[in-house]
């Protein structure tokens, strides 16, 4: 059984080795989904969550716009299969030909299919495998936002970089990778 969800917020977060990441949290069943997404995917998303407009379309303003422009519609977003902590999502689409609806489905990365649907306005479900697997309870997030300082993706420009180490040790990495 799949269950509608919406995107509950964005932002930065702390993984299990105390490296920060970008993540999307999504609200579905009385639990969040917390996705991984690199930090122009979390922004892509705030900004598309915010109705920012732009003078030329970003690249899922365009597929959408190609979408509807070749007679098509976005109906909706699955985030239906976990394996190996990778999320597998699906896009849904129709379009009419000759009349006669066709649907088509797309394999998508989990982000984009999130980007897509907050920009098309449409469904997000996510599945009950991926929730039994994945899910947790609204209070971890709540704990965990006292405890550290969450960096909104809108201020991601404006993060102060001088903090970053970008000395590299070239004796133990002499490929400075």
């Amino acid at each position: 059984m799949n269950h509608s969800a919406n995107v509950a917020g964005v932002g930065v977060g702390v993984d299990a080795s105390g490296e920060e990441i970008s993540a999307v949290l999504l609200a579905a069943r009385d639990e969040y989904l917390p996705i991984a997404v690199t930090a122009d995917q979390a922004r892509a998303i705030k900004l598309a969550l915010a109705g920012e407009p732009f003078e030329r379309p970003l690249t899922h303003d365009l597929f959408i716009q190609m979408i509807t422009d070749f007679g098509g519609a976005l109906d909706g977003v699955r985030i239906d299969d976990i394996a190996d902590g990778t999320f597998y999502a699906k896009i849904d689409t129709e379009r009419y030909d000759d009349g006669e609806s066709r649907r088509h489905v797309f394999d998508a990365r989990p982000s984009d299919a999130i980007a897509l649907a907050v920009r098309a306005d449409c469904q997000i479900e996510i599945s009950d495998d991926v929730l039994d697997y994945a899910g947790e309870p609204p209070s971890r997030f709540e704990a965990a936002s006292e405890e550290q300082d969450i960096i909104d993706p809108s201020e991601f420009d404006e993060y102060d970089k001088s903090d970053i180490d970008t000395d590299v040790d070239t004796e133990s990495d002499p490929d400075g990778i």
